[in-house]
């Protein structure tokens, strides 16, 4: 370590600290995001930085070689470190790159140059409700590209929703069996498909609950002006806001814990050339699928299997990073660790199938590291976080140091290089990085997914797909406690150990030496991380709200008499106006933009500076009502992170008042 002889061993490392500190403060004024050389030099400092801190961890803090137990869990944990930074070293080459391409598709939008080729728009379905199932179809009905043709696939195969289908004007099909879950559900309409007099030449896939904007088919279809291209993949984004954010109420200043990867390691992978389908949000061209023989079922995540699948046979997948649909994120924890679990058995089953990383096949060595690095993800992430929180454990029980470090040293070591990982991660991403609510949307999950990887790697077939559920009652307050008990034992654990630490004699180790600060501030950072953990499992009541994007004038009604008013929020069933108080019952009509004729209304509430409107739309006024919250507009929810607002919203939610 460099040191300032003047300053001493721990002067030094803060001033390492703050020279890191001071660069990271100008980089913003100076770095452009979707240049892949300034890309590349932030990344090459951090792969250094990473690297230095790696032989520092090795040469300096490991317990001394032996058949001891400190060695065995010093030993331990590093090497589960060590497994997790090649994962973050892996990422730090792909995010080294970007590729956006809203320009190519402005320059190839209609390059057919012909009559519009037909696209088949695929709704795959297995227990979703009415109101979930009526604003997709209803949004796909709506897409501005004209030769196309929506088709609901059931595979619960209910009358009631193929009656729906045909009041709607769509096409149903079912299947006599469930084989190959979604995979199977498509494969069965792809070969019914090919028998149409005109069969598409283009399959658009969404989930049940995924609404296209109007312009999702004419974005997409612009880039399959190169043959070579047989997907194109579009990120997800959510109309409600996902357990973590709902949980802590940071829906209007915090991002959903998808948007770092859709929005920033989709366009990088893309870079490499390996960005992979991600199911619904994807176009494929249907003489890809033909020539794959439809989507493989080898995976329970058959979307990323589907890009190696093409890939394979030499068609490429591409990324456009625009926000061209929305939906429904899952809206309760358990729902949520479910379907990340389902995510991360899905590529250990890729890895070890025909087309894994060490498989013969015709794949590139890029997309073999692709897996390789998915797989570092889902085997490493997890499994640390865990190790995390219980080897500080190991020293105040057992007086077993697992890491053997002066302060100074891992303030210079460790400091520097996590300084400069947020700092750079939060310049590319526009700030989406927040260290301990990233820590905890990883440890709510981290037990199932840890198990889902391990078991999935070495026993990757006979696991039944579970379907991740979405809508249904949410009115409630519900307090998770199987999925929050291992966070209060971790909590009750680390309180006791830290607590006899420091009032009992017996338990007062100072073998650490200096490694003891070490243990106190993990400690006390894993108690935080515990406490707000252990409180994400208390799910708060949901309300499905709609607020106007904008300040918007209608008209009001009642009688010979009128009312110019303005919307202070709009659902699909009420609105808030403000601008003139009405008795309850008033009965009236509203003329609202994009909605057609004059929507029927009465006052179910008064209020101090106007009323609360039940309303009473028309089967014509209810579709357009479905176009105009999802179907139009730009992405819903935030897509960076909002400091100000972020600490208003934790304020009160961890307020004494608010509870």
């Amino acid at each position: 370590m460099l040191e300032f002889p003047h300053l001493g061993g721990l002067g030094s490392s803060v001033i390492h600290l703050w020279m890191i500190t001071g660069i990271a403060l100008i980089l913003p004024s100076i770095v452009d995001r979707t240049n892949d050389r300034h890309r590349a030099a932030l990344f090459t400092i951090a792969f250094f930085l990473a690297i230095r801190y790696a032989w520092w961890r090795l040469t300096e803090t490991l317990a001394p070689v032996g058949l001891t137990i400190d060695f065995l869990a010093s030993g331990s944990l590093f090497a589960l470190e060590m497994l997790s930074l090649v994962g973050s070293l892996s990422a730090f080459v792909i995010m080294s790159r970007v590729k956006l391409r809203s320009d190519e598709a402005t320059e190839h939008a209609g390059w057919w140059n012909g009559p519009e080729p037909k696209v088949a728009i695929l709704i795959a379905t297995y227990n979703e409700d009415k109101d979930v199932l009526e604003r997709t179809i209803v949004g796909s009905r709506s897409l501005r590209h004209q030769n196309k043709e929506v088709i609901v696939l059931d595979d619960s195969r209910r009358d009631w929703l193929r009656d729906f289908c045909d009041q709607l004007g769509v096409r149903y099909m079912r299947r006599p069996d469930n084989k190959g879950a979604k995979a199977g559900n498509i494969n069965h309409a792809l070969a019914r498909l090919a028998e149409d007099a005109v069969p598409p030449d283009f399959v658009a896939v969404l989930d049940a609950d995924f609404v296209p904007h109007r312009g999702f088919l004419s974005r997409t279809l612009a880039l399959f002006h190169d043959p070579d291209v047989g997907l194109v993949q579009t990120p997800q984004h959510f109309f409600n806001p996902d357990p973590i954010q709902h949980n802590f109420g940071l829906s209007r200043s915090y991002p959903d814990e998808q948007r770092f990867f859709f929005d920033h390691m989709q366009p990088s992978r893309d870079g490499w050339g390996i960005a992979f389908c991600c199911g619904t949000s994807s176009v494929c061209r249907m003489s890809a699928l033909q020539d794959i023989g439809g989507l493989p079922t080898e995976s329970v995540t058959e979307d990323f299997l589907l890009t190696l699948a093409l890939q394979n046979k030499g068609w490429r997948t591409v990324y456009l990073a625009e926000p061209l649909t929305e939906g429904l994120a899952p809206e309760g924890l358990r729902e949520y660790v479910t379907q990340r679990a389902r995510w991360c058995l899905g590529l250990m089953q890729i890895a070890r199938s025909s087309l894994g990383p060490f498989a013969k096949s015709n794949l590139r060595l890029r997309d073999r590291w692709s897996v390789i690095d998915s797989v570092f993800y889902w085997l490493t992430t997890f499994p640390f976080r865990i190790a995390a929180i219980l080897f500080p454990l190991l020293y105040w029980y057992g007086n077993i140091t697992v890491v053997d470090a002066r302060l100074p040293d891992v303030i210079s070591y460790f400091g520097c290089y996590y300084i400069w990982i947020i700092v750079i991660l939060n310049i590319l991403s526009r700030g989406m990085v927040v260290p301990i609510l990233n820590d905890v949307s990883q440890l709510i999950g981290a037990i199932p997914i840890s198990r889902a990887a391990i078991v999935g790697l070495f026993r990757p077939h006979g696991h039944p797909f579970s379907v991740t559920a979405k809508g249904g009652d949410r009115s409630r307050i519900v307090v998770q406690w199987q999925m929050m008990m291992p966070f209060l034992l971790g909590f009750l654990a680390t309180f006791v150990g830290l607590w006899l630490g420091v009032v009992s004699d017996r338990f007062a180790f100072n073998d650490a030496g200096d490694g003891k600060w070490v243990i106190l501030f993990w400690t006390l950072y894993n108690l935080v991380v515990l406490g707000v953990t252990s409180l994400a499992c208390i799910e708060m009541p949901r309300t499905e709200i709609h607020v106007a994007d904008r300040p918007e004038r209608v008209t009001f009604r009642s009688g010979a008499d009128e009312w110019g008013l303005w919307i202070t929020s709009l659902t699909m069933d009420t609105v808030r106006l403000r601008g003139a108080v009405f008795p309850t019952e008033t009965r009236g009509t509203i003329e609202i933009e994009g909605v057609p004729g004059e929507v029927g209304a009465y006052v179910i509430a008064s209020t101090a500076d106007g009323a609360r409107v039940q309303l009473l739309p028309d089967s014509a006024q209810r579709d357009a009502f479905f176009v105009r919250f999802y179907a139009e507009g730009n992405a819903p929810g935030v897509s960076n992170v909002r400091a100000t607002a972020l600490i208003s919203d934790l304020m009160e939610r961890f307020s004494f008042s608010n509870r």
